[in-house]
């Protein structure tokens, strides 16, 4: 059976819903905005996080207010199959990533909503055992790039094992400092993106030394050309891809036969598609781990909790917020994060109760 098969018909009810704004000062230059859905029906409640990353998006979303058609008598099916004939958006996306963001949000609260009122939790609505998560903390250097981020998280966390952007700005001093702590498990070479503050050209010098000086490393979105394409050939093994992710087709479509990919919920949107995605990976021996979208609501426990039922033991970048502070705090969890999901529902963590 289809894993989608399992929560296909599961009857949800809604009768309303709320649309709640959350902000979070991460620095002085980046504010992270995002909108939590609130699914309303049958005494109960369902949360789904909106994770676009333009202010703009959320500030025409909760001003226009809880404006669609989305009451009444639904299973999973028909309401994403709802979903897709509406139009979401008070003011057209910034991007066309975000229109996958707003529909995980519905369809995340739909579910939500829906195991809540039938009174069981996901991993038993999947047939799943929560498991512990092992996770990585990703981030980038600062500019120019200096090794203090990982220093201070060491301090602290020991342990940690790491996913690291890394820019032209690098030196090999930096990469050998980063490798002498044998704590690093994938590099993202952001050379998929365009348009955006994180954009990064495909620089040969910067890809030889990545692949040189961390030979066990896995190796993300790396931009493939004439000049790239030879230097990454013989670590194809260890590539694997994520800002081009956003069907099965994408899967499908890549240069060569991926060993793993980023499954990120949020990215590939309906949950139809995100379970395809899961079946897919599984049947073809294709390993996966989650990446996370800056989540500061309930979004991050979601993908906590599908990778403890679906991928718990790759690098999955889904660390507990906290350690994407400038100053992590004291007492956080360390990887593998224990399993922490609700009675029931599809929450996780500090949502549990919320």
């Amino acid at each position: 059976m289809a894993t989608f098969d399992a929560i296909a018909d599961i009857a949800l009810r809604i009768d309303d819903y709320a649309l709640d704004g959350l902000e979070r000062a991460v620095s002085s230059e980046f504010t992270r905005f995002s909108t939590v859905i609130r699914l309303r029906g049958g005494g109960e409640d369902g949360v789904g996080e909106d994770v676009s990353y333009a202010p703009e998006a959320h500030q025409s979303l909760q001003a226009a207010g809880p404006v669609l058609p989305l009451a009444g008598d639904w299973t999973i099916a028909s309401f994403s199959d709802h979903l897709t004939t509406l139009d979401l958006w008070p003011e057209p996306p910034m991007s066309e990533a975000f229109v996958h963001y707003r529909l995980w949000a519905y369809e995340s609260a739909a579910l939500d909503l829906a195991l809540r009122q039938s009174g069981i939790p996901l991993s038993e609505a999947l047939g799943r055992e929560a498991r512990p998560v092992n996770f990585v903390v990703s981030m980038r250097l600062g500019e120019p790039p200096t090794f203090a981020p990982v220093a201070r998280i060491l301090e602290r966390y020991p342990t940690t094992r790491f996913k690291l952007d890394a820019t032209k700005d690098w030196t090999q001093t930096l990469a050998d400092e980063i490798r002498a702590t044998g704590l690093l498990d994938s590099i993202d070479l952001k050379g998929l993106y365009e348009g955006t503050v994180v954009d990064q050209g495909a620089d040969p010098g910067l890809y030889r030394m990545v692949a040189e000086t961390f030979p066990q490393a896995w190796i993300e979105d790396p931009r493939l050309n004439d000049e790239t394409d030879p230097i990454l050939e013989p670590h194809r093994h260890r590539i694997t891809w994520d800002a081009n992710i956003h069907a099965v087709s994408d899967i499908e479509g890549l240069p060569f036969a991926p060993r793993m990919v980023n499954v990120k919920p949020s990215r590939l949107g309906p949950l139809r598609e995100l379970m395809r995605a899961y079946d897919y990976c599984t049947e073809r021996n294709i390993g996966m781990y989650s990446g996370g979208q800056f989540e500061i609501g309930p979004g991050r426990g979601h993908i906590q909790y599908l990778a403890s039922l679906f991928h718990p033991d790759t690098p999955n970048d889904v660390a507990p917020g906290g350690y994407n502070d400038v100053e992590p705090p004291d007492g956080l969890p360390a990887s593998p994060l224990a399993p922490q999901p609700a009675a029931i529902g599809f929450r996780w963590g500090e949502w549990s109760d919320r």
